[in-house]
């Protein structure tokens, strides 16, 4: 596998696994509705540093960013959004990947990481735990999950 920082000729091989897990409206908070256009400009956004996983075929089939939470005086804190392919899911890409993006961001200066809204029901929850973040706290139904119903949305840390 090959992680190495995203170009922009990389978001067509993006978008479709992006559309696909946005679309589904499980694990993240960005309308499920959300047009190509937005999501590129969402994802590929020049103030992040854009990752992607290729396999050895050379397909992208992963890709993350890293971005400051907050700004001013409190941009040493990271934030980040991680995306699988679902058709290569269960092969520890999330893993490889989060161990990258975590290894990159204190490189860049960053002193934590903080992700805002996780899910609840996201099975990506055991691997950020498993990876050292904490749940700071639970906004409770406030997200509405297609199976599940109002679920809660976690606010995790993790120091770097």
């Amino acid at each position: 596998m090959l992680i190495r920082e995203a170009v922009a000729d990389d978001w067509p091989r993006i978008w479709p696994f992006w559309h696909r897990i946005v679309s589904a409206g499980e694990t993240y908070a960005w309308d499920p509705d959300t047009s190509e256009e937005a999501a590129r400009v969402l994802w590929m956004n020049p103030a992040k540093r854009v990752y992607v996983v290729e396999d050895e075929t050379g397909t992208v089939v992963a890709s993350a960013y890293i971005t400051p939470n907050y700004g001013g005086p409190a941009t040493r804190i990271a934030n980040a959004g991680f995306m699988v392919d679902p058709a290569h899911a269960g092969r520890g890409l999330g893993r490889l990947l989060a161990e990258h993006v975590l290894t990159a961001a204190k490189a860049h200066g960053y002193h934590g990481m903080v992700f805002n809204a996780v899910v609840e029901t996201n099975p990506a929850v055991g691997l950020w735990t498993s990876l050292g973040f904490t749940i700071l706290g639970t906004v409770p139904d406030a997200f509405e999950h297609p199976r599940h119903g109002l679920v809660g949305l976690h606010i995790m840390y993790r120091a770097l």
